[in-house]
Parts: structure tokens; sequence; C-alpha cells
């Protein structure tokens, strides 16, 4: 259940034009749940609809996308950084393959963590899109327990998904405190003009209606000028291989059992790995080793001898959930991805991991 906080103005019906195409963004900082908040969108959307959904990752291995395969919806995945980096033509070329094979009734766009809305905003509604697209309301998940860790809050990223937010929601409030929901409604009570609506769920438990509020124009305090930025960090960088400008899917050469990626950028790293779907790892041996791991993020998919599971690891708390048969039988490898904000030994890293192989 959704706890509302303000609603300053009552969400609207689809009145728009019909020929634009309704389009959400569903943006939040590393670990949040805005992958679980878009399945939950997907499970309770309108059965005679067609949706599209466009995942961005920060990693170069893509894992998010593999958890949306059995949505009732088309799935385009974009790895490897900020999708509306280096003039938003990763963006915009998955988009429009998008728009041209699945002809959407409505499209949620969900960016990395550790993307930039505005950019995104600027480009939905920048020429050519502005006449195929309604871009209604940015919905950002906030962890209000992140709220007073200097880390979060001292983000400018983090602080920028708030700002361009429309209806800002606290998510996981079941593992939040009275005063860290306290914190979200101060942080809710101090935006001038008032955000269009703020709610409190876990879960990720968005409604449908929230998507239909209106967008408003938002000042940043601090805007992000990072397209260049994030062209060095993303294709000159040392640390991340040469990749094509749109890399919508990475695949195992024939033979070879395991890749690695990494990347680099905006003061984090990432060091990812895609195994072949008949590797097996030990359940226990892998939930011992992400347990024990103090990064920023760590999420896997893998087949272990236990059935298939997500893992979810953020800053040492570690979650993980058996997934659906429906992904078992589609899933065809397994992925692993290390965020933190200190440069990753891969290879220490990678020698764990072999290790608990079946």
């Amino acid at each position: 259940m959704s706890d509302p906080l303000i609603a300053t103005n009552p969400a609207p019906g689809n009145s728009a034009g019909r020929s634009l195409i309704p389009t959400n963004i569903v943006t939040g900082f590393l670990g949040v749940g805005k992958t679980t908040a878009v399945r939950h969108l997907l499970s309770i959307k309108p059965a005679d609809e067609v949706w599209s959904v466009l995942v961005n990752e920060f990693g170069e291995i893509g894992i998010d996308g593999a958890l949306l395969k059995d949505v009732n919806a088309h799935v385009r995945e974009v790895p490897g950084g900020c999708i509306c980096c280096v003039a938003g033509l990763p963006m915009k070329m998955a988009l429009n393959m998008l728009i041209a094979k699945t002809k959407p009734d409505r499209i949620l766009i969900e960016p990395t963590g550790l993307g930039h809305p505005e950019e995104i905003i600027n480009t939905l509604t920048g020429e050519y899109y502005d006449t195929v697209l309604d871009l209604r309301a940015t919905i950002t998940l906030v962890d209000a327990r992140k709220l007073s860790d200097e880390r979060y809050n001292s983000n400018a990223n983090f602080n920028d998904q708030i700002a361009v937010a429309d209806v800002l929601v606290a998510n996981k409030t079941d593992l939040a405190s009275a005063d860290d929901r306290a914190k979200f409604d101060a942080l809710v009570a101090q935006f001038q003009p008032p955000k269009a609506a703020a709610f409190a769920i876990s879960q990720g438990q968005v409604q449908l209606e929230w998507l239909d509020y209106p967008r408003a124009a938002h000042q940043l305090k601090h805007p992000q000028h990072h397209a260049a930025q994030a062209q060095v960090a993303g294709r000159n960088n040392p640390l991340s291989p040469q990749r094509e400008l749109y890399n919508a899917a990475i695949s195992l050469p024939e033979g070879q059992e395991f890749l690695r990626r990494e990347n680099a950028g905006q003061g984090f790293y990432s060091c990812g790995w895609m195994f072949q779907p008949q590797i097996r790892f030990d359940f226990n041996q892998v939930f011992g080793w992400l347990s024990g791991l103090s990064l920023v993020r760590a999420k896997a998919v893998l087949n272990t001898d236990q059935g298939l599971f997500m893992f979810n690891a953020e800053q040492g708390v570690l979650s993980v959930n058996q997934l659906p048969q429906e992904i078992e039988l589609d899933l065809a490898d397994s992925r692993i991805e290390l965020i933190d904000d200190q440069p990753i030994d891969g290879d220490s890293y990678e020698s764990v991991l072999l290790g608990c192989r079946i």
C-alpha cells in the first residue's frame, strides 16, 4: 500500500494528444529499487496496452534487462554508462528502434542510478521528440535511509534526481525508521513550488495513476554538464574498453566460458562478468562472498546448484530472491556486476568468483 504525503494537483487522465506516446522517466540512485518498480508497473498495466521499456545501466554487463525478460513488455537495454551522453545518440538510437518496432502505447525509461535525468529530459523534449512523445511525470525513487548519509546527500547526481522529480517516492519504507521518514517529509516540504505529489511505499509499489501527473520545469542548483566528461570516462578511460556508441547487447564469443568488462566515470567504477549458461555456482559460497562485500553496489543473476537467484548487495547488506521459472527457462547466461567509488581489483574478485563455480 502506498502512503500519500502530498498531492497538490490531481493526476490527469490521458487527455494529451492521442498521436503522442505517453512517456515517463523512472529514476533514482544506485540500489533504490527502480527495476522492481518498473516490474510492478508492468504487472498492473492495462492488458490491452503495449508498453516498451528502455533500460540503461552504468556497468558494461547488463543485468536489469535480464530481470525484465518475463514481463509483458518490449525491453531494450543500453549498458555501459549514461544513455544521454555523447549527444544522446545511444538513447536516440535505442528509442527510435523501440518506437518503430513496437509502436507502444506507453514508454518507460529507467536510466542508470548515476545518470543525469535533466539531460534525458532535454533530449526527450527537444527537436523531433516533441512531436512524438508526451513526456509526463518524472518519478524519482529515494531510499529515505540515505538522506542523512553524507556520501549521498553531497552527491550531485543524487540531488539532481530529486530536483527533477515531479513525483517523489520514498521506497523501502518498511526498512526505514521514523526519523528517516521525518527526513523525507522535510525534504518534500522544502520544495517551492511543491512537487506534484509525494508518496511513501515499499517493494516498488508505484501506482499507474502517478505516471500521469504533469511534468514541470525544474531549475537545478548544480546542473551537470557531463557529456564531455562521460565521453572521456566511457570511451577514452583506460579502465573502460573501447566500445561502439550503441552497445545494446554483449554476447560471449563461441567457446569462451566467460568474459569481463570494466567501466569508469563520474567518480564510480564497475566490473562485471558474464558466464555461459552451463556454468553453475555454489549458492552457499556465493552468498557468503557477497555478504562480506563492502562495495557501493553488487548485483547478480546466477545459475546456482539451488536454482536461478538474483543477488542484490548494497553497502554490505545482501538480499537474495529466487527468480520465476519463466526467467530461468529464458536466461541464456549468468551475470554479475560490481560498482564502487574506488577502483575495483577485477583480478582478485574474479579469482574468488571462479572459486565459487561447481
